[in-house]
């Protein structure tokens, strides 16, 4: 019995190990990189774990946002900074989400992980992100959801249990969180 625990133990250290050697993205391995290539890459320790809560007001200042109040719907809670390359090409795409499945259920929340707030307004703006932004000032939610590259994006179920991790970004991948969206809606 506990031969066979120490080899899982072993075995998810190992796991965890390889998943963080391939991770890149910004924050994470050479410039500009992409991030993970394959679900197995992806691998996280929240995957198909309930998502810590956070709450926060919106930097745009019109509310504040938990992962509590988006219970009963199907969340992307997306980990990204104003000086990520890979973040400029990824909220375009999940606006494109925002703006096809909100009626549907879907919330999105940016966590912002910069230093500064400054320049988190004019980001969105730029971009066309109609969806709540919060900055995450002390990185005490970062800290719990553990972001291993800019962006990383978490797709939440409605029970608040996360189901699908995309660390970095790459051409294409929003094809695949709209079908991991709508299996869950």
């Amino acid at each position: 019995m506990h031969r066979r625990l120490a080899i899982r133990s072993a075995a998810r250290s190992v796991a965890l190990a390889a998943g963080l050697a391939v991770v890149s993205g910004c924050g994470a391995g050479e410039a500009g990189a992409e991030g993970a290539k394959s679900p197995d890459d992806a691998a996280h320790p929240l995957l198909g774990n309930k998502g810590p809560d956070f709450s926060r007001k919106t930097v745009a200042g019109d509310g504040t946002v938990s992962l509590k109040s988006l219970a009963g719907k199907v969340a992307i809670v997306d980990f990204w900074a104003t000086w990520c390359e890979p973040c400029k090409k990824s909220f375009p795409k999940l606006e494109e989400l925002n703006v096809k499945y909100k009626d549907n259920g879907l919330e999105i929340v940016g966590i912002s992980e910069d230093d500064d707030k400054a320049g988190i307004p004019s980001f969105a703006s730029e971009l066309g992100a109609q969806f709540p932004l919060i900055w995450d000032e002390n990185k005490s939610i970062a800290s719990k959801w553990q972001p291993k590259s800019m962006p990383t994006t978490f797709v939440v179920d409605r029970k608040g249990t996360v189901r699908f991790v995309h660390l970095g970004y790459h051409d294409g991948e929003e094809t695949e969180i709209e079908r991991e969206v709508k299996s869950l809606l």
